[in-house]
């Protein structure tokens, strides 16, 4: 921007970007020691071939993040020591856990389900594909950090690591007070808890699974059953022999 006033003499304004380990990229000016002392955080706004606003941090602030618990956490292992062990389980499936601790140092949020939710679940899940077991996993998992602040300030729709192109596998986060819900076309489901919330990994229990439209069908409301039509015959039936006999009765008085 100091550039593009014209009065910016030489390289003055240039800003360098460099992509770091673990998925950052720090910033520094182009003149003097050029040491990054400044790293990306998230995108705040976009605005397609013109302009961005992103969020930047001190780089010894983001470096303490970066070496923080998100890098040497185990997922599965966080998930067992509080109650989520079935679903953490279920992450080891071939495919599954990768995406996700791919995904860490970059930001993840993951929804997963105590013990207690799944196994009424169970039945239907064993139902599924091996790859749509994986999809329905990787559903309750979101490339971005979201705090839990982030999540009470902001609603609308969230893609997930399953979306991709034309298979949206997004779902609405919505604000009920103070509660926070996860909305499907089939399900709302609530956060009951917090298992960790700390950059660049948040982790949350809910009440119910994500049941995504692109795998699980609503099934329509029954319309009411007709009535029986031998039911409205037979009263047809009777109905014209007391018309008969009465008539029959009238000629022979006649």
């Amino acid at each position: 921007m100091f550039q593009a006033t014209g009065s910016a003499p030489g390289s003055s304004g240039f800003v360098n970007v460099t992509d770091l380990k673990g998925g950052k990229v720090g910033f520094c000016a182009e003149k003097g020691d050029r040491k990054l002392d400044a790293v990306f955080v998230k995108s705040l706004e976009e605005t397609p071939y013109n302009f961005s606003v992103t969020q930047i941090l001190p780089f010894t602030e983001a470096q303490a993040s970066t070496s923080g618990p998100g890098h040497h956490l185990n997922l599965t292992a966080l998930m067992s020591k509080q109650g989520c062990n079935a679903f953490g389980d279920l992450l080891c499936a071939p495919g599954a856990k990768k995406i996700f601790e791919e995904n860490i140092d970059g930001g993840l949020t993951v929804f997963c389900l105590a013990n207690d939710v799944l196994k009424d679940f169970m039945p239907k899940y064993m139902n599924l594909t091996a790859e749509e077991k994986v999809s329905l996993l990787w559903y309750h998992g979101v490339p971005v950090y979201q705090s839990m602040t982030i999540l009470k300030s902001n609603n609308g729709l969230i893609y997930t690591l399953t979306t991709d192109g034309a298979k949206k596998y997004d779902f609405t986060v919505q604000n009920e007070g103070e509660d926070v819900t996860l909305k499907t076309k089939n399900v709302t489901a609530k956060i009951t808890g917090t298992l960790v919330d700390e950059q660049p990994l948040a982790v949350y229990t809910i009440d119910k699974v994500l049941l995504t439209m692109e795998l699980f069908t609503i099934s329509p409301t029954p319309a009411p059953a007709p009535a029986d039509r031998s039911d409205n015959k037979n009263g047809c039936g009777r109905l014209v022999i007391v018309v008969l006999g009465v008539c029959l009765g009238a000629l022979l008085l006649v």
